[in-house]
């Protein structure tokens, strides 16, 4: 497989990481804190919206870099998305 080599979009994709590590964070205090269900439930959707949304970033990092023939690209997409 190959790695994101363009920096801007390394930082941007790592950026967006971090932002979901913040929303993690929080749901484990509205956890503590014994937050309604629903509040937790809407912000669990939200973070894994927000990972699917950092997959699919780094995807398209690869289809960009055309370093992956399509075939291993489309591989990867079925087996984790």
């Amino acid at each position: 497989m190959t790695t994101v080599h363009d920096p801007e979009r390394k930082r941007a994709l790592i950026l967006r990481l971090k932002r979901v590590e913040g929303q993690l964070r929080g749901i484990q205090k509205l956890l503590d804190e014994d937050a309604d269900c629903e509040k937790v439930a809407q912000q669990l959707a939200a973070a894994r919206k927000a990972l699917d949304k950092s997959f699919f970033t780094m995807v398209s990092c690869v289809i960009a870099q055309g370093d992956v023939p399509a075939d291993d690209v489309a591989d990867m997409l079925a087996r984790f998305s």
